[in-house]
């Protein structure tokens, strides 16, 4: 997926059951954001940073809904945990950050504009954390 090019739409369901499609949120900035698991210490500090975000913020991973939930629930987040659960990771597929190998999503990060157009990207080992101050520099620009 290339800068400039339109992302790949999606239709996945949220940690309450909800389905959630990318094309449906078109007007406004958002932010896919892929991660490996719930529950996991890097992940939990990046999504309580992406709180603060100015954008509708997309967390995906591979895990259940009812993981999802569960976490949400404990952590307090204000925004949508999308399961790629089934067929299993074909969204991080498609965005080209699925881990065959270990069968999750490393740490992606793409940030579309208001007509769905991918504006900037980073994909990092699952054991690195990302640095959200980037976002909100790539979003003070669009």
């Amino acid at each position: 997926m290339e800068i400039g090019g339109i992302a790949p739409d999606f239709e996945l369901k949220d940690h309450h059951g909800t389905p959630v499609r990318l094309s449906g949120l078109r007007g406004e900035p958002v932010v896919v954001v892929f991660f490996p698991a719930a529950f996991t210490g890097i992940c939990q500090g990046e999504l309580r940073e992406l709180a603060a975000v100015e954008a509708r913020v997309l967390a995906i991973s591979v895990d259940s809904i009812f993981s999802l939930r569960a976490w949400a629930d404990r952590e307090g987040y204000s925004f949508s945990l999308l399961s790629d659960f089934w067929p299993h990771g074909q969204v991080a597929r498609a965005y080209g950050v699925l881990d065959e190998e270990k069968g999750v999503a490393r740490r992606g990060t793409f940030i579309l504009d208001g007509e769905g157009v991918l504006r900037w990207r980073i994909v990092t080992a699952i054991g690195q954390p990302r640095d959200v101050t980037e976002y909100r520099k790539v979003l003070t620009q669009l």
